[in-house]
């Protein structure tokens, strides 16, 4: 095998172990399990409890701290103050649910869930902006694989706290204590920034499919080992076994790094060059360019033609200029764009909506007569996987094939939301468990698109700051949706049959219908977004790839 320099690892390597931390990130997931223990060990009411679930989505989505100190420092530093983040948090929680710690106040444990699910925002930005750069010219397949290993965190999580924990909640709090930050303690060493290839890699697009593949064996081997845990009760011998498995499966994606040291024929292919790599104490996205190769496409700017002649006969290169969709923009030139609040909007709307039926799914099912709704989060957690892994696929496909926009998939799946709502808002015998597939789909299916269609529009220089920004649109479309109009509803719809808890198809009816009228107008707004940067996408890939940013003359 080729040596490489220090401060330098083959991309592969860093995928994998990113794949790990990915897991770690996901976190904010487990709250569903241990929050009963808040509220009996505690002595918490609903409203007190439905508060920390507040803490909950607010650590997990507010990024721009993580955003920002990503073009600051390298990875490995953004990544420790996830794992302080993980260690503090749950520890504070882990001492109030074990008791170990009597009277903690109310106030201590909302600020302790916050910093906890925090770790999430820190540890995913680490990797995502890390392997994004790292592989320029694949962003929709990175993005889709390591958002959908983001997705299966809960079910890897879930038979963990089952088959290992035997369902204690405070063991899994020091679970998330300590496992968290020794997983990603250990993987730290390899997440680090390579200098891409500025070519395809005809062995790349096997690597991917192969990783995907092992992502997709991973999701259907935790919903059958769940559902099989739920059926039947196992011994710890059993129960162990799945649990090696599922380590295994996770490990999938190092098997080719390990092949190519194994096999080093085409190791001058994987894209690190040795005298240009980048030293591991720089930050996660450098500067670079700001002239991508759009042809002839840019927008209007108020310049002189004479003046842009005069500059480049003077040899005045350096002075800058407006960046033009596909360049590298800072955050306050991007949050100026009406492209930049076209995509909020609509990446609000889609995952917005989508959080709303999450949040509440439990209460959907037993309205409509399902008592137990393990089956329905555990077919919405594999179908919102398989959303946003067919995200990146599907996309990647049709950009390169098509220069069909990214953004053009989620008109796609919003159309599909608005049948979707109005199937749920039916309350057709049967079709509760279909709504709710298509949903996770579709759902997921907003992230894998949203990632890199920011990064392809604004650069990936900012691309921490920008893309954390664009996350607030779930928090943003959870206190809306979910927190207003489904509570408002269901509290109204319960008065009328003089309880605390409703029954029948109106409990989320006027929700739902709500629901399908906000995805017809981001379908909408998706479709004029779609038209306005598709010359964009038809310059990036003219050639059937993403032709990354030159080295400017001027």
């Amino acid at each position: 095998m080729v040596m490489l320099k220090e401060g330098s690892r083959p991309p592969w390597v860093g995928l994998g172990a990113a794949v790990w931390v990915q897991i770690a990130a996901g976190n904010a997931y487990t709250f569903p399990l241990y929050s009963p223990s808040l509220k009996s060990v505690l002595g918490f009411n609903q409203q007190q409890l439905t508060i920390l679930g507040v803490a909950n989505d607010i650590g997990e989505n507010v990024g721009i701290l993580p955003g920002i100190a990503c073009n600051k420092f390298p990875p490995w530093a953004v990544l420790l103050v996830g794992v302080c983040a993980s260690f503090f948090g749950y520890g504070v929680i882990w001492l109030a649910v074990s008791q170990t710690v009597h009277s903690v106040p109310y106030w201590v444990l909302w600020i302790a869930l916050c910093i906890a699910t925090n770790s999430s925002a820190w540890l995913g930005t680490a990797v995502l902006v890390t392997n994004m750069r790292n592989f320029p010219l694949s962003r929709g397949t990175v993005a889709g694989i390591l958002k959908g290993y983001v997705g299966l965190s809960a079910a890897v999580f879930t038979e963990v706290y089952g088959m290992i924990l035997n369902g204690s909640p405070s063991s899994l709090l020091l679970l998330l204590a300590i496992g968290i930050p020794v997983i990603s303690l250990v993987m730290m060493y390899f997440i680090r920034p390579c200098t891409p290839s500025s070519e395809q890699d005809s062995l790349e697009h096997g690597h991917f499919l192969f990783t995907q593949a092992a992502s997709l064996t991973l999701a259907v081997y935790l919903l059958t080992t769940t559902i099989l845990n739920d059926l039947f009760s196992f011994g710890n011998t059993i129960s162990y076994i799945f649990i090696a498995i599922m380590v295994i499966l996770l490990l999938a994606p190092l098997a080719i790094p390990l092949k190519m040291t194994l096999f080093p024929a085409n190791q001058k292919k994987i894209g690190v060059r040795g005298d240009e790599d980048l030293n591991q104490t720089e930050p996660l996205m450098t500067p670079s360019s700001s002239v991508t190769n759009l042809g002839s496409y840019y927008e209007s700017e108020d310049v002189s033609e004479v003046d842009l002649l005069l500059a480049v006969g003077e040899g005045a290169v350096k002075k800058k200029r407006k960046p033009r969709r596909g360049d590298d923009f800072t955050f306050r030139e991007a949050v100026v764009k009406a492209d930049f609040w076209l995509l909020w909007i609509v990446y609000f709307v889609g995952v917005g909506s989508g959080i709303t039926v999450v949040n509440n799914l439990a209460q959907i099912g037993v309205s409509l007569g399902v008592n137990d709704t393990t089956t329905l989060l555990s077919l919405f957690s594999f179908c919102n996987f398989l959303g946003r892994l067919g995200a990146g696929v599907v996309s990647e496909h049709f950009v390169r094939s098509k220069t069909i926009p990214r953004t053009f998939w989620m008109t796609v799946t919003q159309i599909i939301m608005v049948l979707t709502f109005l199937l749920y808002a039916s309350a057709i015998r049967g079709t509760l468990y279909a709504a709710t597939a298509l949903l996770g789909i579709c759902f997921g299916f907003q992230f894998g698109v949203m990632i890199p269609t920011a990064s392809e529009l604004f650069g990936l220089k900012n691309f921490g700051i920008i893309f954390n920004f664009m996350q607030l649109g779930n928090p943003a479309g959870a206190l809306l949706f979910s927190g207003w109009l489904a509570g408002q509803v269901y509290d109204s719809e319960a008065a009328k049959q003089l309880g605390s808890s409703c029954m029948g198809p109106n409990c989320f009816r006027l929700t739902f219908l709500v629901l399908a009228g906000v995805c017809g107008l981001g379908t909408l707004l998706s479709i004029v977004l779609t038209i306005r940067i598709k010359p964009v996408y038809q310059m990036l890939y003219a050639g059937g790839s993403f032709r990354l940013p030159q080295s400017s003359g001027h």
